[in-house]
């Protein structure tokens, strides 16, 4: 899109003014409290990104704490959203005014994909404990960016993969790590396929949303309503289609019983060529290779769910059912009472892991308690960084159509410059992440 001129510096004036064309540091994490606190403390809870999601996991944070101030860029969004919660918490445009809030102890995230990283940097560096929806980023490298920065400032996050805390899937898990397969040999994760559509119509931008700053990082292009709210998903700019928004959850579950990082990855995909359409891949398959010879393949059509396929049998987990010959043998054969804490199942160095993982009641509870005693929850953001890095390997490998070999010690591609490339995107001047 050409910008004439006068539009470009009223627009630099404008980043200028509010502050985003340079890192945002806010110096009110400084008196926030790090001391666990007694289980009737209650919260203050920030809530950013109000559509959708963020309604949910915001009535779900309501049972620790008051809702005191919420950010959306959307004025008719934040406005519903205050007037749910009677009308008492405050309300802004720019996040960061959020993260100002002395009284603002927990901040929740729910926003699109590309706006993740920055909100959960500047989340941390104001000295919040977060609860950001799944997928934790856009990119691999702004995974690790997003590593140092929460162990540096010692935020608790929880990523929004809420399956880690289901009873079906933690179980499914736990019967793979205790061998009840024997040796894995494969897994099947089928996210379903992405929805087709477009051409869209270019609209006026509507006068209750910025539209500029709901593009953030991506490249400034013409409104057209189908990027906005919940189809943004569709749309490669701002996310990675089926492949990160349902792999974050069933791919993160394989990943989680594998128990290593990818090897080599290849992949193909139908990408649409519709002008001013989705982007996301109509028909899509990948396969990911890991160090032990296992197979995870990745695709978008049949049940939704992940297969678990070893020598002595397989294990079938969706959201409504957990079936198979090591499930049914539980009867008989439990498995052992020996118990574990739960942020350690994810410590690829943990000597023990044929133990019961502790049951979590409530994903959301589970952040909170983990908060109050300074200890790392079900989904922090090391594990997620790495769940969801294999779901962005095989994105890149769809696109690139050809087999990759990943270092995943470096987190960079074996000889290979190009891939290399899409470890990262083009990011608009004034709204780099940093």
């Amino acid at each position: 899109m050409k910008v004439s001129r006068r539009q470009m510096v009223a627009r630099s004036a404008a980043l200028a003014a509010c502050g985003l064309a340079t890192p945002y540091f806010s110096t009110a994490g400084a008196e926030t409290r790090t001391q666990p606190r007694s289980k009737n403390d209650q919260f203050g809870i920030g809530t950013i990104g109000m559509r959708y999601q963020g309604s949910v996991i915001a009535e779900k944070a309501r049972l620790h704490g008051p809702i005191v101030a919420i950010a959306d860029v959307d004025r008719h969004v934040r406005e519903q959203a205050r007037a749910s919660f009677g009308s008492t918490p405050a309300i802004y445009e720019d996040y960061r005014k959020v993260l100002d809030r002395k009284d603002v102890d927990v901040v929740l995230i729910a926003t699109p994909d590309h706006w993740h990283t920055q909100m959960l940097l500047d989340a941390c560096r104001a000295g919040k404990d977060v609860y950001i929806e799944k997928p934790l980023t856009l990119t691999i490298n702004e995974g690790k960016q997003l590593l140092p920065v929460v162990q540096e400032t010692g935020r608790i996050v929880q990523v929004g993969s809420w399956q880690r805390s289901d009873w079906q899937f933690r179980l499914a898990v736990e019967l793979v790590r205790a061998g009840r397969l024997g040796k894995l040999r494969k897994v099947s994760c089928i996210t379903g396929p992405n929805p087709s559509g477009g051409p869209f119509v270019e609209r006026p931008v509507p006068g209750h949303l910025n539209w500029d700053l709901w593009q953030g990082q991506t490249m400034a292009v013409p409104y057209i309503e189908e990027r906005c709210h919940y189809t943004f998903r569709w749309w490669y700019e701002y996310s990675g289609g089926k492949v990160t928004d349902w792999g974050a959850h069933d791919i993160d579950i394989a990943q989680w019983a594998i128990n290593e990082y990818p090897a080599t990855i290849e992949g193909q995909a139908q990408l649409p060529q519709v002008p001013h359409g989705y982007n996301v891949a109509t028909q899509f398959q990948a396969v990911v290779r890991y160090p032990s010879g296992v197979i995870l393949e990745i695709g978008d059509g049949g049940r939704q769910g992940t297969m678990f396929e070893g020598e002595l049998g397989r294990i079938f987990v969706n959201r409504g059912v957990l079936s198979g010959a090591p499930v049914e043998q539980l009867a008989d054969d439990p498995l052992p009472r020996e118990r574990y804490q739960a942020y350690d199942f994810d410590d690829l160095t943990c000597p023990n892991r044929t133990g019961k993982l502790d049951a979590i009641v409530s994903h959301m509870a589970n952040f909170f308690h983990c908060v109050r005693q300074r200890r790392q929850p079900i989904s922090d953001v090391k594990s997620q960084h790495r769940s969801v890095s294999t779901c962005h390997l095989a994105n890149i490998a769809m696109r690139l159509g050809r087999p990759l070999k990943w270092d995943a010690a470096r987190e960079q591609f074996l000889g290979d410059n190009e891939a290399d490339e899409w470890l990262q995107r083009q990011q608009r001047k004034g709204f780099e992440i940093a």
